[in-house]
């Protein structure tokens, strides 16, 4: 996957369609479906692949999921709504020469019916429809902990780019929620939801180290959901990634967050630079931004180890930073 080229006309004519029509940005699960669309279904998958082409001669996976219980399940439509941002910055800005954008949505698999969904890396507007088909489930299990551990072990054992293969610039993964994840990732759990086999469950910080060697992660704590601010959800991200945490004041700016953390990673800005383009594209997150990116700024001029430790006896060249 990961062809073809973004279009803001194409996705504004499908919007202007969709109005017309009467019909929603999410017509999967705002007809009734009450499973995971076939194209998002983790089960039996090998692997996601972001890979380079003639097109795409510098692939750039960036991968986005969100937790979709409770009060997250709102977490999507305001991201379809601002995707023309998020690929603008990306690509009008040079903050990234080739992403691939794969979104997928994150429950619980204790409890929901779709605790994983998964779509693919794409160039084009297909990652709007990958994000249209996202089943809004609002399930969850009322514990303060959402199944994240299993969308993470997904990204580290069922992922494949050539920004780390190639490279050894390892893509950029998301996270977007407001709950812990749970304290290992349970073998039962993989076979049911994906269909792999594991001989044993994984504790959280090993999955968490087999990801961060892949994926520079991140934890997105907005505004406005049940836990935001919640010294508890807080504190266990930060353990587990560090300065890689980021609450942030305002939902309609998480777009626009990715985007410059992307740009910041990249070397392709600095702070300053990323919140000058947000007010160059008519964008009003500069101030949430720049509080919520603070940290993340100041890490990235300081600068730090460039690679995985894992990969330090390679003769990979410099890659994006681990903070």
């Amino acid at each position: 996957m990961g062809s073809g080229l973004w279009s803001t006309d194409v996705y504004d004519a499908a919007a202007q369609y969709r109005a017309a029509a009467g019909t929603s940005a999410f017509a999967h699960s705002d007809s009734g479906a009450t499973r995971t669309h076939p194209a998002l279904d983790p089960y039996g998958v090998t692997s996601r692949e972001s890979r380079d082409s003639a097109e795409h001669p510098q692939s750039l996976a960036i991968a986005v999921l969100f937790d979709v219980t409770g009060s997250m399940r709102h977490v999507p439509r305001v991201l379809q709504s601002k995707l023309p941002q998020l690929l603008g910055l990306l690509l009008r800005k040079g903050y990234a020469t080739d992403p691939q954008i794969m979104f997928g949505a994150i429950g619980d698999a204790t409890c929901d019916r779709a605790p994983l969904q998964v779509g693919q890396f794409e160039s084009d507007n297909r990652m709007d429809d990958d994000l249209g088909r996202i089943l809004l489930e609002g399930g969850g299990g009322g514990q303060k902990t959402e199944s994240y551990e299993l969308a993470m072990y997904f990204m580290a054992r069922h992922t494949a780019t050539d920004c780390y293969e190639k490279r050894g610039r390892r893509g950029y993964l998301f996270l977007i929620g407001d709950e812990m994840a749970y304290s290992r990732v349970k073998r039962r759990e993989v076979a049911r939801v994906i269909g792999a086999g594991i001989e044993a469950d994984i504790p959280l910080a090993g999955i968490v180290a087999e990801v961060t060697r892949k994926w520079d992660t991140y934890y997105i704590l907005p505004a406005g959901a049940s836990y935001a601010g919640d010294h508890e959800v807080l504190s266990s991200w930060r353990e587990l990634l560090g300065q890689n945490v980021i609450e942030i004041g305002d939902l309609d700016a998480v777009c626009e967050a990715i985007a410059l953390t992307v740009g910041l990673g990249e070397d392709a800005i600095s702070l300053d630079d990323g919140l000058a383009d947000l007010t160059d594209v008519g964008s009003t997150a500069s101030p949430t931004v720049s509080r919520a990116l603070a940290a993340i700024g100041a890490g990235r001029s300081a600068g730090t180890i460039c690679v995985a430790l894992d990969d330090l006896d390679c003769d990979w060249p410099s890659g994006n930073v681990r903070l």
